[in-house]
């Protein structure tokens, strides 16, 4: 079986967020990058696949700045065989991902494709689905867990109402949760050998795929800054407090 898996470069989730002073986004310059958290355990998935027989190839495609070769490197570290960078200094919208990665799947000809279910930088949670739609391929979002069979994975999602298993025939497309696995922490000496796997650098122009923005940031704000909070000293003056919140708020 060959794996496909999509990796972003995102802010790193320790740092705490700032925005840019003209307000026209979130500022990265000078800012510590790493791999989208959910595209790790998409990863650690697939190399864990390949530990146990199932997979024989992971390759890894990454869309973005040539600094994007840093999360690439991070996969193959972890396990992957070789990577692809289709660099692009633009901003990507989440349509244009899809047909990208669409693009990549029609040539490599994967037998899986492993994403996050959502970057952490927008949240939009829309990719895999938008690829399964291309692709006219089979989908299971938000897996926690993943069984290879024979020509066919199980996959299991929470849900509101618990757990479901649902059976995917391959190829197939599968979105990670933080739930599915711990991914692992590559070493230093494997850190070295990846830089020694293939990976190939090709311009986003290459694949003829419009990333013309379809929409328009007109301004990023911080959030409201929360108000510090109030120490009392028993439950006595907490419910003369919070009786006094209530008829203010009455009173609006």
């Amino acid at each position: 079986m060959k794996i496909l898996v999509a990796v972003k470069r995102v802010v790193d989730h320790n740092v705490r967020i700032r925005v840019r002073s003209d307000s026209s986004g979130v500022e990265t310059d000078n800012v510590r990058m790493s791999m989208n958290p959910f595209d790790k355990h998409a990863v650690e998935a697939a190399v864990q696949l390949a530990e146990a027989g199932k997979a024989d190839e992971i390759v890894i495609v990454s869309i973005g700045p040539k600094q994007a070769n840093d999360v690439i490197l991070t996969a193959l570290a972890m396990g992957a065989h070789r990577g692809v960078l289709i660099e692009t200094n633009d901003r990507v919208e989440t349509l244009a991902v899809a047909k990208l990665l669409k693009a990549v799947a029609d040539e490599e000809k994967p037998d899986l494709i492993l994403l996050g279910k959502q970057a952490v930088d927008d949240d939009s949670n829309h990719v895999g689905q938008m690829l399964a739609g291309l692709l006219g391929w089979p989908q299971a979002t938000f897996a926690s867990e993943i069984k290879a069979g024979e020509g066919g994975l199980e996959v299991t999602r929470e849900v509101d109402y618990g757990r479901a298993t649902i059976a995917l025939p391959l190829p197939a497309i599968v979105t990670a949760d933080l739930r599915l696995n711990t991914p692992r922490n590559a070493a230093l000496p494997m850190v070295m050998k990846a830089r020694q796997k293939p990976l190939a650098v090709r311009p986003v122009a290459e694949f003829g795929v419009d990333i013309s923005p379809r929409l328009v940031i007109e301004k990023v704000s911080p959030p409201a800054e929360r108000p510090g909070g109030r120490q009392v000293a028993n439950t006595a003056e907490l419910a003369a407090f919070i009786v006094a919140e209530v008829k203010e708020l009455e009173a609006l």
